[in-house]
């Protein structure tokens, strides 16, 4: 978790970095002046807790987007590293190459072997150019879909995280197949056998989203969204601008309370008061603590009964209805 000097504040969290400033103040004067500071600073940083509440209740779909792409959230890797022991990551396709977007391995999660997959983004310049910013390629998914295969041919449990702006857009991703990819990936995960998990801790976007994102239970982190578009794209399309961006956030309906509501996710995770970025423990600790039980029942649904609904709990998404004219022509 990076420390208070090198955090980064949203516009909306500018009032807590305020108090925490007035802190950082309170101290350098304690330090000269050899005076007891510790109840102002008490009092700052109880305003500090009550500011975060205030802001968390009044959060905007716009201000979650924001809030998933928080540069100091944590990502799929550092979930694994405060959830599990014994991660042994796993690489390559068998065909193209290795995709360092899409990570994934075996580990241990309370001491249970599963297979646990997500997008993995970076934390600085070289760290995101090397994952593609969370941007898999079509190897990336078939790297994914070799791994549910292999946790399928040993009967363990399959944990993914989503966490991705899309799938990679470019000319040589289409060339190799990045519609069929994600197809694929949908088409093998609605019928493998195991326990499947899918988890939105960040962006849950369009196909990107999808090529990971079948599975027994599909959840989502309080400050994440889950839609078909981003708020920006949707915006250039609808209005040729990107400064309607908050209208169309809001217009998707893409925060976990929408989706719970229209049935597309089953759960809603919280995170630690004013985001995961907060405290990756906390994040961390309140995620497994969903996933061990939630595995744990689906292990004991068999094989076929937990395939029958998940195919039935995906056919049923969405809404429509028949007019008497199309009944009866």
């Amino acid at each position: 978790m990076p420390q208070l000097k090198n955090r980064q504040f949203l516009d909306f969290e500018k009032p807590i970095k305020d108090l925490y400033d007035q802190i950082e103040q309170l101290k350098i004067t304690e330090e000269k002046t050899k005076t007891d500071m510790s109840s102002a600073i008490a009092a700052l940083e109880q305003k500090i807790v009550e500011t975060k509440k205030d802001i968390t209740d009044n959060l905007t779909p716009w201000h979650r987007v924001q809030l998933s792409r928080h540069p100091d959230r944590p990502y799929t890797l550092k979930y694994i590293e405060n959830m599990c022991t014994n991660f042994v990551e796993l690489h390559g396709d068998r065909n193209v190459k290795d995709d360092k977007a899409m990570v994934g391995g075996f580990a241990q999660l309370d001491g249970k072997t599963v297979m646990i997959i997500g997008q993995q983004k970076g934390n600085n310049t070289k760290t995101r150019q090397l994952r593609n910013f969370g941007m898999a390629n079509p190897e990336g998914y078939r790297k994914a879909l070799r791994l549910m295969k292999l946790a399928e041919k040993f009967n363990k449990p399959i944990i993914t995280l989503i966490d991705t702006p899309g799938a990679y857009p470019g000319i040589e991703a289409e060339e190799r197949g990045q519609g069929e990819a994600i197809a694929r990936n949908i088409y093998e995960m609605i019928s493998l056998k195991v326990p499947v998990i899918c988890v939105i801790i960040g962006e849950g976007a369009s196909g990107g989203a999808l090529g990971i994102g079948v599975g027994d239970k599909v959840v989502m982190m309080e400050n994440t969204w889950y839609t078909v578009i981003s708020p920006e794209s949707c915006s250039s399309i609808l209005w040729r601008s990107w400064d309607k961006k908050e209208t169309a956030a809001e217009q998707l309906r893409l925060t976990g309370t929408d989706m719970l509501k229209f049935g597309l996710v089953d759960d809603v995770i919280p995170e630690p008061l004013g985001g995961a970025h907060w405290d990756y423990n906390e994040a961390a600790d309140m995620l497994k603590k969903y996933l061990s039980p939630i595995i744990e029942s689906l292990e004991k649904i068999p094989a076929q009964e937990r395939i029958n609904n998940r195919i039935e709990k995906f056919g049923k998404m969405g809404f429509w209805e028949e007019t008497t004219e199309a009944q009866n022509s």
